[in-house]
């Protein structure tokens, strides 16, 4: 019995921790060559954190609203993120992913073997 209560402690505590994550909130992305950029909404999934596409701005193709952007990115504390994916809409790709918090800026960053691309986004909210 004790074993139980201690592992419901821990799973409260780890609940708590993933909501209180600096990364949570609405994201603008950089604007691509096309002018448009998009909002994402970074949220606790799990002990991780995820990202969704809420918004399409500037741009006739909405495909990928609603669409996962950033999945199993993982707290290493002190804002920084890593262990994740990231998916580029722009090219379709998905990469590994790691983010850096820096007051209302996150620098996301995604490597496919030796090839890097990054952005730095901005919090809405």
């Amino acid at each position: 019995m004790k074993h139980l209560i201690a592992a419901a402690c821990v799973a409260v505590a780890g609940a708590g921790m993933a909501l209180a994550e600096p990364a949570t909130g609405t994201w603008k992305t950089e604007t691509g060559d096309s002018g448009a950029y998009l909002h994402v909404k970074i949220a606790p999934c799990g002990s991780n954190v995820c990202g969704t596409i809420t918004k399409v701005v500037n741009s006739d193709d909405a495909s990928s609203l609603g669409k996962p952007i950033i999945w199993d990115m993982k707290s290493k504390g002190n804002g920084s993120y890593s262990g994740g994916k990231i998916w580029a809409p722009d090219t379709d790709k998905t990469y590994r992913s790691k983010m850096s918090l820096n007051g209302n800026a996150l620098k996301v960053s995604g490597c496919v073997g030796p090839i890097c691309r990054g952005q730095t986004w901005t919090r809405l909210n």
